[in-house]
């Protein structure tokens, strides 16, 4: 096995304590939390307790449209990212509520992996969007592991995201693309979304962040729970199916973002991957 690589992991959060504290208790567990660097949008924001030796940096509030405030993040990101490469080898991006995973099946924890890895710009985790089942699925108990709760997730382009960065090019909004590159998803990566684990609690973040946010759940979040609800979930070929029509599709007017020409899959999660602890 090669020499361990030094690796960061940065977010971005408002008013989402309980995401975050889940997000530096995974990445902390991966890489330890003083390699863990926060931009808190907020001067009023509350540090998890669970901070630890986190790199936290609260910043003046700006009240910006979605849209707008999804620039200027990703801005700050971006910048951030720049500078740690300077003494890290790997920079990981995501929302608080994003969880990049590797196959238990590899024996690998995801330092170990991606040290492994001859990365030249980026690598993408294949996107899965966990939404819950209101056929099946009980209100989220927020003190229990997330996957002991959830069974189903739509594959979606949407998170398939180059996360994972060894270069400073600049990353587009919500982490989405890097400029002037193409993405590459790993086999065994996977990146787990959760903004859409529990109907109750979109609603209630939703309507406490105003209209913009509100019409942002009725697009995205909804649209998630309904497919996990009322689409047929299929097998584990599908991971393999989305990866590579991901890899070699792509839209007309984003040719550097991944496609599946409509395609809507629900899949139920492999049960191995509640090994993650998340």
């Amino acid at each position: 096995m090669k020499k361990l690589k030094k690796i960061a992991a940065i977010t971005m959060a408002r008013d989402d304590e309980f995401f975050l504290s889940r997000w530096i208790a995974y990445y902390g567990k991966q890489f330890g939390t003083e390699n863990l660097y926060i931009l808190l949008d907020g001067t009023d924001q509350k540090i998890p307790v669970n901070a630890g030796k986190a790199n936290i940096t609260k910043l003046p509030h700006k009240n910006l449209s979605r849209a707008a405030g999804d620039k200027y993040r990703i801005g700050e990101l971006s910048k951030l990212c720049t500078k740690l490469l300077k003494k890290y080898d790997i920079v990981i991006g995501c929302d608080s509520d994003e969880f990049l995973i590797v196959d238990p099946n590899t024996k690998q924890t995801l330092r170990e992996y991606l040290s492994n890895k001859k990365i030249k710009t980026s690598l993408s985790g294949l996107g899965l969007d966990i939404g819950q089942n209101m056929n099946c699925e009980l209100e989220l108990d927020r003190n229990a592991p997330f996957l002991e709760q959830r069974e189903y997730a739509l594959l979606s382009t949407r998170y398939t995201k180059p996360v994972v960065k060894t270069t400073p090019t600049p990353w587009g909004s919500g982490f989405h693309s890097i400029r002037h590159h193409n993405f590459h998803i790993d086999k065994n990566l996977y990146l787990l979304h959760f903004g859409a684990i529990d109907l109750k609690m979109l609603e209630q973040k939703a309507a406490a962040r105003g209209t913009d946010w509100l019409n942002h759940l009725n697009r995205r979040g909804n649209g998630t729970i309904n497919a996990t609800t009322n689409l047929t979930p299929h097998g584990e070929k599908w991971l393999r199916i989305a990866r590579i029509m991901q890899t070699y599709m792509r839209p007309i007017y984003a040719l550097r973002k991944p496609a599946m020409l409509g395609i809507k899959r629900v899949v139920k999660i492999p049960n191995r991957f509640k090994k993650s602890g998340i």
